[in-house]
């Protein structure tokens, strides 16, 4: 999980190119303090991958708690980290503008850590239900089981909409599904723990309780 060294960062170059574009101004301030502090600490990463990735060996076996916060801030090289930022890019502009940012900031702190409990949950399950402890070894690192998150966060507050996946077009309401299994099929070294943890936390945060917890503990 080490990044390729001496070479042109592309992504980067054309996330930023992508961020002038819209312009620092039309970007809302917690959306683009993610942006900035992921592409920082793609530039100056905490540690290495391997010490910040969350697993059920690392995270819960060994108590390294801090890899809840540093997981979803680091990305595996610029192309991870450009398809992560673009995405947060455009439903961080449509969210934030919806619940503002106080509680667009809160929500973001909260799932971030909440996903990385839950896939280490499921990671967990795999190991019990499918009898193979290399489960447990799964290191996931990246922002994208907080973007499946905020998809579903958007799919519920832009109801009726119609979501273009691999050029189908499909109703927003199951597209996080659809491009759940489109993405794993497609690349399977992505952590399909980790974007059904997202998908499972915005719909606690949608359909169950964890907004109202959520607004019990902000005071709110």
């Amino acid at each position: 999980m080490q990044r390729r060294q001496g070479r042109v960062n592309a992504g980067l170059l054309l996330l930023l190119y992508q961020i002038s574009q819209v312009g620092l101004q039309n970007i809302p301030s917690v959306t683009l303090g993610v942006l900035a502090l992921n592409i920082f600490l793609f530039l100056n990463p905490v540690r290495p991958l391997p010490e910040v990735c969350i697993s059920v060996n690392e995270g819960f076996y060994r108590k390294n708690w801090q890899r809840l916060l540093l997981s979803p801030v680091h990305h595996a090289d610029d192309w991870h980290l450009y398809y992560n930022m673009i995405s947060m890019l455009w439903k961080g502009i449509m969210l934030e503008k919806k619940l503002k940012s106080i509680w667009f900031a809160y929500i973001i702190a909260v799932f971030a850590v909440l996903i990385g409990v839950v896939y280490m949950v499921l990671e967990f399950m795999l190991v019990k239900i499918l009898d193979d402890p290399s489960y447990e070894m799964n290191c996931a690192v990246g922002f994208s089981g907080v973007l499946f998150a905020l998809k579903v966060l958007n799919n519920h507050y832009n109801p009726g909409r119609v979501s273009s996946v691999l050029g189908l077009q499909i109703s927003s309401k199951y597209a996080c599904w659809v491009e759940l299994v489109a993405i794993h099929l497609i690349s399977p070294g992505t952590s399909f723990a980790g974007h059904l943890a997202g998908i499972l936390v915005g719909l606690m945060y949608t359909m169950g309780p964890l907004k109202k917890i959520m607004k019990a503990c902000g005071g709110i």
